[in-house]
């Protein structure tokens, strides 16, 4: 089983581009790269602050010179699409199939393998994207993450107003830290057999299934405040999230994702098996990061 915390001299001679590399679960996917001693290369849609031993390629996904460019020299691409729609996706694979890379996608637990459509666009992308890869020969480690809880990040602002989260209310998930994420991520990137892993997809969730109530109840533990989660009805979600200056398109597929998309009851052990150690719970992700609520 793949180990992230063993010694880094083993993967000196790895070359990772990480996509989506500005994000919450692309950040942690590149320090725990670097403290591998992996070669790092970024792909950014703009520049930010330089890391050290971290090279950057600005430009945009969907642009296959820019894409043809951030890939040479690479051994494996962290992938994260970006985008509610696959068919930009086409160019993408047509230069990851040139250059031959080891390919790691995070997909989304929400996929119904039996379904013919998905419950929504969000899953709907992800469902298509693995087709994508497959079909094309890539032979992709697919890692299905559930929801991540670096999206409570998103309830900040609110509660540095005062102690009500209001919003879409979503259906129970198991909540996963990014930070496991990042690590079975990892995990699997610098396997030197990663089509010798055994599971494929792996379904990445935290240890409990949760409601957004629950999570709020949590943070407000390791806040030591009384919090609650005052669900918005659909109107009224839509006009916040446009007045925060969400695109169209999005705000659409996150209501639609809050009234359709399925309870998911389902906990797995697929953390463990790439990392070595039970996946942590959503108060202690709270905890460690309640400095950022304060």
């Amino acid at each position: 089983m793949p180990d992230t915390n063993r010694s880094t001299g083993t993967h000196h001679s790895a070359s990772i581009l990480v996509t989506g590399a500005a994000g919450n679960l692309g950040r942690e996917v590149v320090d725990r790269l670097q403290a591998h001693g992996a070669r790092v290369r970024c792909l950014v849609r703009r520049q930010t602050g330089p890391r050290s031993a971290v090279e950057s390629v600005v430009g945009d996904l969907t642009d296959p010179t820019v894409v043809r460019a951030a890939l040479v020299g690479i051994d494996a691409v962290f992938l994260i699409w970006p985008l509610l729609d696959s068919a930009p996706a086409h160019k993408v694979v047509a230069e990851l199939i040139a250059a031959a890379p080891r390919v790691v996608y995070v997909s989304s637990t929400a996929i119904d393998d039996e379904a013919a459509h998905q419950s929504d666009p969000i899953v709907q992308v992800h469902a298509d994207m693995e087709t994508l890869l497959r079909d094309a020969g890539l032979r992709p480690v697919v890692l299905r993450s559930d929801t991540l809880a670096s999206n409570a990040r998103g309830w900040a602002a609110q509660l540095r107003a005062g102690d009500v989260v209001a919003g879409s209310d979503v259906a129970r998930t198991a909540v996963v830290d990014e930070r496991d994420v990042a690590d079975a991520a990892v995990a699997v990137l610098l396997a030197p057999h990663h089509d010798q892993l055994g599971l494929n997809p792996y379904v990445l969730t935290g240890p409990e299934v949760l409601s957004r109530a629950d999570q709020v109840a949590r943070l407000g533990a390791a806040l030591q405040r009384r919090l609650s989660f005052q669900p918005l009805p659909a109107d009224l979600a839509r006009s916040r999230m446009r007045a925060d200056g969400r695109p169209e398109r999005l705000v659409e597929a996150l209501l639609a994702a809050s009234v359709r998309r399925p309870e998911s009851t389902r906990t797995t052990d697929h953390v463990e098996r790439l990392t070595g150690r039970p996946a942590g719970t959503f108060a202690r992700w709270a905890v460690d990061h309640a400095a950022e609520f304060s």
